[in-house]
């Protein structure tokens, strides 16, 4: 496929709006690939990425490699991407310091009308499917209220995220972001990238070596993620589709305990900068919150984000009718 410089630019743009997407649990770059109609190419040339390439590149040189894997396509959409991620992660680590409920009051509408988008999926219902909807439903909820079996500062822990957050790059519908957020490793890797930064406009190469090496080992997990997952998980919704759709969608049902905007902590841990961060807490009532528990301005947000599925609903209509 010959494409222009501009072309290359505007799947640069696309990239940015699915970077933006990943940093926001709720939304899903894979929807916003899948809106913005790079889905399949980008499925494609993912899956062409494995180690034969070495071989083509001793015997064929590299820009035979380049053209094989679509190199110039990954490129534009994973350099806006990377923009899109550095340039909101220190948004949304000030929201989740100084405005908590509202930030997850947003993220709680995003899931909630991603919940409906995914069921709505579903075409052939059965008792089959009710029972893995229940059942996955129960099994997230439960893990939401387990305390992370390792710190989010652990290399392993990290790399485990990373393998299982990439899902989003695969899967419309489904947030990486939501998954590390489950996790238990969200913040970490929203620090994670606000401390690159920092570290490397300040001169701090401690602040920078130590944000680097989580940033590699959630990037390492992702890539082998996104090697295992791209050929399962095609092959589960072209065969499976209806079922798979249902384990999603109880997933994320369980799941909104996670991001209840009402917290009361039950434990806290000290990171690797020294400060005191949740471990494990609990959701509760609005009226029980101790402090301003913005109620109208949270159901506010909690509308906006719901609606903001909504419309990528509908965009993503008119692409598929188009």
């Amino acid at each position: 496929m010959q494409r222009r410089f501009l072309d290359y630019l505007i799947i640069t743009f696309k990239g940015i709006a699915m970077g933006a997407a990943d940093v926001v649990p709720g939304v899903s770059g894979g929807t916003i690939a899948f809106i913005s109609g790079i889905y399949e190419e980008l499925i494609e040339s993912i899956d062409k990425v494995s180690l034969g390439v070495f071989k083509v590149w001793k015997k064929e040189g590299f820009k035979t490699v380049w053209n094989s894997i679509n190199g110039n396509f990954l490129l534009a959409l994973f350099s806006g991407i990377t923009i899109s991620i550095l340039s909101l992660a220190k948004l949304i680590k000030w929201l989740l310091h100084n405005e908590p409920i509202l930030l997850w009051s947003f993220f709680f509408g995003l899931v909630l009308a991603s919940i409906l988008y995914i069921a709505k999926q579903i075409k052939d219902w059965s008792l089959k499917i009710l029972l893995a909807i229940i059942l996955t439903s129960v099994l997230s909820y439960f893990i939401t209220l387990a305390e992370p079996f390792a710190s989010p500062d652990s290399s392993i822990y990290l790399l485990f995220c990373g393998f299982i957050a990439i899902i989003a790059m695969i899967l419309p519908g489904v947030s990486g972001a939501f998954i590390l957020l489950i996790l238990g490793a969200y913040q970490t890797a929203i620090d994670t990238i606000n401390n690159l930064i920092e570290g490397l406009t300040t001169g701090n190469m401690d602040l920078f070596k130590d944000a680097l090496l989580k940033f590699f080992l959630l990037a390492i997990g992702a890539v082998i993620g996104l090697k295992v997952f791209s050929k399962t998980l095609n092959w589960m919704f072209k065969h499976l589709k209806n079922l798979t759709l249902a384990i999603l969608t109880g997933f994320m049902i369980g799941s909104l305990n996670k991001i209840w905007p009402w917290k009361e902590v039950l434990k806290t841990r000290v990171n690797s900068e020294g400060e005191t961060v949740t471990l494990l807490d609990k959701s509760i009532l609005p009226s029980s919150y101790s402090g301003d528990n913005q109620i109208l301005m949270a159901l506010t947000f909690i509308v906006i984000g719901f609606a903001a599925i909504l419309i990528l609903e509908n965009l993503g209509k008119q692409k598929s009718k188009a």
